[in-house]
């Protein structure tokens, strides 16, 4: 049997490669268009980052940065903003430029002729035609296809993220691992983040950079000080209310301005989840937010993972929005152990 070889797209900082790595799975090279992520991608990865659009990346290029006898993956994760359900009720959506993300993914297979491919979304996207011509794509190009909407916790993520995750390989029929995890040991926040020295709100653990908190102003710091471990701003006083929480649309968002719970998994990380007024991203007993450390831990991030240079000032939207738009490591590492179970047994 040749060696897994896998070529990932719209690779970001690595969450993905990472994953698949740890697997045993080999990451040649990742695509982005996003230059400030080679970085952390290649510091961490030992694999290539090339910088290009994805309607500029051809087949012939991604067929040759596999070894000759390989077993060929080519993995992704397009951004899913389009389909995710802050935007699904967006009118004209089809006119988003990102909306075809998942068909050149497609042109790409067709094009570079992969033995697996393997792709991750938001579960909204199985709503849309795109999907159904994407599955459909595959299936005319001879690959056997499975999807499933995973939920985090079941495969060891503190983190109530839902993902759908799609298999295709032309090597026979394959499959996803089974689930590691049940309700009862669904790992929490407590387990992965408590060792973490406290810090306060705009401070940062003279040790670590990333272990680095968002300033509160006064206002909020009276908020997260009323707020309770997996309540909602319904346990503030009146005065502290928002004019948005006071009428009947902001009702529905429970979640914002909430404290995490110490024994439960976190809420799913966005890129803006060191912001406490994002959404339930208060730490669950420090009155701050969770800081970039907190988050990249709660995406199963290592801790010596290299998200800036040495001595690089850190930026909150720079590094946030690196760290929010990952692919969760583990969840690159289930899709890596499910490949390699599925070409073991075919």
């Amino acid at each position: 049997m040749g060696e897994i070889v896998a070529v990932d797209l719209f690779c970001g900082v690595g969450g993905l490669t990472h994953g698949l790595k740890r697997s045993g799975i080999n990451v040649v090279a990742g695509f982005d268009n996003d230059v400030s992520c080679k970085y952390a991608y290649e510091e961490n990865n030992d694999a290539t980052f090339i910088s290009k659009d994805i309607h500029d990346v051809t087949g012939e290029e991604i067929k040759g940065l596999y070894p000759k006898g390989s077993i060929r993956v080519l993995a992704g994760c397009a951004p899913c903003q389009t389909f995710s359900q802050h935007t699904v009720k967006i009118k004209n959506q089809e006119n988003d430029p990102r909306w075809d993300l998942l068909l050149q993914f497609l042109r790409l297979v067709r094009e570079s002729n992969p033995d697996i491919v393997s792709m991750e979304n938001v579960p909204q996207i199985r709503n849309f035609k795109v999907f159904e011509k994407f599955v459909e794509g595959l299936k005319e190009e001879g690959y056997f296809v499975t999807h499933k909407v995973v939920y985090c916790p079941r495969y060891g993520i503190a983190q109530t993220r839902k993902r759908l995750l799609l298999l295709a390989s032309k090597k026979g029929p394959i499959d996803f691992i089974p689930e590691t995890n049940t309700p009862e040991n669904y790992p929490s926040i407590r387990g992965i983040i408590k060792h973490l020295p406290k810090i306060k709100a705009g401070e940062s653990d003279e040790n670590d950079p990333l272990h680095r908190s968002w300033k509160l102003s006064p206002l909020n710091m009276k908020r997260i000080k009323s707020s309770k471990p997996g309540g909602s701003w319904e346990d503030w006083n009146k005065n502290l209310l928002l004019e948005c929480h006071k009428k009947k649309g902001g009702a529905s968002y429970k979640a914002v301005y909430g404290r995490l719970s110490w024994d439960k998994p976190a809420s799913t990380m966005t890129t803006q989840f060191y912001s406490y007024g994002t959404g339930r991203f208060g730490h669950p007993v420090q009155d701050r937010a969770i800081s970039l450390r907190e988050g990249a831990i709660i995406q199963t991030f290592p801790e010596d993972y290299k998200f800036f240079k040495e001595g690089e000032k850190v930026l909150f939207t720079h590094i946030g929005r690196h760290i929010g738009n990952a692919v969760p490591v583990r969840l690159g590492e289930v899709i890596g152990e499910s490949i390699k179970r599925s070409v073991s047994m075919n």
